[in-house]
């Protein structure tokens, strides 16, 4: 490709650059080495309220905010330079014993490691008690849709501005990825525009989601992350873990309720029970890693948004959770009693079986393990467990919306920043039976949802968040692939996922394309954030990396696909005008036409007898857009 544009180059140099501060720093334990010196030098007068020379420490947004440190440069940040200080009036801390040298390097290692944080912890105490059980909501009168009027009552106590909408050509691509993670086809929005029927979105959603084929492999994705499924890897050869996708996928493809698909993932059949299992590690592992702990850690994070990792060492230094509520929970699934190891050393005490929340109901210890999971699998879905419906409507409420109504969506415990909004969709999930698909319709046929993204979102970690809108959301590795190769014809022949005799598709999936989530990740969607599932995964990360930059300008296989497709579209496009060739691409892509300057230099970069060099550029051009790789 010869056209690289010069912001592009410019935006590698800047990640290069950065890369290069971070190269050879030595990895930091910010839970283990960080924490405790801060909390012994640094927090009396910077967290939790008192912010002595106006610095908060309370987070890393806060910190970065008060300027006091600079990612990946220790020998500018302030806050290095202040504990090095002998002047009485800079030096830190100010009075009290001062860091020695080895807590002195440990914060310099942490600087340079780019200040990595906690994303669950924060040194200011929580005064929020998150409810367990559901709560009723009073809905604000009014006859619009139930989002839209708690919505509304939201932002009209802050003085807000109301949400605007969005057109429907930028609709319906937002709902395609959304619903089934695919662009739709020119043919597709022309009809769409051209429909006066009044209820069209409501339609096309239905239309959508009715796409069983195309729904279950858009999902597959997200669970597969939060669920820790993948079809080769770490475990597969020696029997130390099992997938799950044969039980999964059909499950989505039968839009299986949530809670029938928990109970039957908690206490499992044979195909189902790789998820509970984890994943039984070659040689020696810390005490914490056993599989019996990884069951505790799972099941609290996926269903109730609790991060038990830490607590599977130690007391928590994040959130309340103690050691003995891991192995409490660990114990349901061990074989014999399970011995408590605090720090990786044995404390000749052993695991009380027991729910995390006795409120809800307890484990009979006595029981066989079988029956502990039956019964555990009955209090996570309980009907009184508001927690287990806030916790999924909140990660669907993120996917949609780029934000949690919680932020993060493992820590439930923080406050959400609107209360009756998560209750009203924790309780209509439930009184719709835990349907997914109905409740993806309900938000999505909400005002809300199809408002015209944030235009001023800034810190969506701050305490001080304000919802104005959804925020602009990075495609996934999966959605960005299936793009491409929807759009270039490039797709695999077939799929790598243990799956057979699929229903055929009704809708955009119908044109045979191999979905990028049944196939093997390969280096390219690896970079774009696809992750090996060796950990549970709920969200993925919105930066763009050094290596993503790498692989979408030199790396083989972008490039590759990009020559590939450029010759099957010169094919297609064989009895097309330049200008023509410009004006599909763009519908494909971006959805839209272009503007009268884009298309301009489309058709400057084509020339008048475009070839396959002249084709690969215009596409690597348009993928590498912001437009294209962003759901606005």
């Amino acid at each position: 490709m010869k056209c690289l544009p010069m912001f592009f180059y410019m935006i590698c140099a800047k990640q290069l650059f950065s890369a290069a501060l971070f190269a050879e720093t030595p990895k930091i334990d910010f839970v283990h080495e960080v924490v405790p010196v801060l909390k012994k030098h640094c927090a009396s007068c910077h967290t939790n309220g008192t912010y002595k020379g106006s610095l908060s420490m309370d987070t890393r947004e806060a910190l970065l905010k008060g300027k006091a440190a600079i990612p990946g440069n220790s020998k500018n940040s302030e806050i290095i330079k202040r504990i090095h200080s002998s002047n009485a009036e800079d030096k830190m801390p100010p009075k009290g014993s001062v860091l020695d040298d080895k807590e002195k390097q440990i914060l310099a290692r942490w600087v340079n490691a780019g200040l990595p944080w906690e994303s669950s912890f924060s040194f200011k105490i929580q005064a929020y008690m998150p409810p367990i059980k559901f709560r009723p909501v009073s809905l604000p009168a009014g006859n619009g849709h139930p989002i839209d009027r708690l919505v509304n009552q939201y932002l009209q106590g802050g003085k807000s501005m109301p949400l605007k909408k969005i057109g429907d050509q930028e609709f319906y691509r937002r709902a395609s990825m959304d619903l089934v993670g695919l662009l739709p086809t020119p043919e597709e929005l022309a009809d769409f525009a051209v429909n006066g029927d009044s209820q069209k979105r409501e339609k096309l959603v239905a239309k959508l989601l009715a796409d069983k084929r195309a729904y279950a492999d858009h999902w597959m994705s997200f669970f597969n992350d939060i669920l820790r499924n993948e079809y080769k890897g770490t475990g597969y050869i020696d029997g130390g873990r099992k997938q799950i996708t044969q039980w999964l996928y059909p499950s989505l493809l039968e839009n299986k309720s949530y809670d029938l698909m928990v109970r039957e993932l908690v206490n499992p059949k044979p195909e189902a029970e790789g998820f509970i299992k984890g994943i039984k590690w070659r040689g020696n592992v810390n005490a914490s890693q056993v599989t019996e702990l990884q069951f505790s850690q799972n099941i609290s994070q996926v269903f109730f948004g609790v991060n038990m990792k830490c607590a599977s060492c130690h007391d928590s230094f994040i959130d309340t959770w103690k050691l003995d509520d891991a192995y409490a929970l660990a114990g349901i699934v061990s074989d014999k009693p399970l011995q408590i190891f605090k720090c990786d050393k044995a404390t000749g005490n052993y695991a009380k079986v027991r729910f995390l929340w006795p409120e809800l109901g307890n484990i009979d210890a006595n029981a066989s393990k079988e029956k502990r999971l039956e019964q555990l699998a009955g209090l996570i879905t309980s009907p009184e467990n508001g927690r287990f419906a806030r916790t999924m409507v909140n990660r669907y409420w993120q996917r949609l919306f780029g934000r949690g109504i919680v932020h993060p969506v493992d820590v439930m415990a923080n406050k959400p920043w609107s209360e009756e909004l998560l209750d009203y969709l924790a309780n209509y999930f439930k009184e719709n039976q835990y349907d997914l698909k109905k409740l993806l319709a309900h938000i999505v046929a909400s005002n809300t949802y199809q408002a015209m993204v944030d235009p001023h979102a800034e810190d969506i970690s701050a305490d001080t968040y304000v919802f104005h809108g959804p925020l602009i959301r990075r495609l996934s590795a999966e959605q960005f692939m299936d793009a491409v190769w929807m759009i270039t014809g490039t797709a695999p022949a077939k799929m790598d996922a243990p799956l057979k005799d699929l229903p055929e598709a009704t809708g955009p999936s119908a044109r045979k394309l191999t979905r990028a989530v049944l196939v093997h990740s390969n280096l390219l969607m690896r970079s774009l954030g696809r992750p090996n599932r060796e950990q549970v995964v709920t969200t993925r990360a919105e930066i763009f990396t050094t290596l993503e930059a790498l692989d979408l300008t030199t790396g083989s296989i972008f490039n590759d696909t990009i020559n590939r497709g450029a010759k099957n579209m010169l094919e297609q496009w064989k009895m097309k005008t330049p200008d023509q060739m410009v004006s599909d691409l763009f519908l494909r892509s971006l959805s839209r036409e272009p503007s009268a300057e884009e298309k301009a230099k489309a058709m400057e970069l084509l020339g008048s007898k475009p070839g396959l060099d002249q084709v690969a550029d215009l596409l690597w051009v348009i993928f590498l857009l912001p437009e294209f790789q962003l759901i606005g």
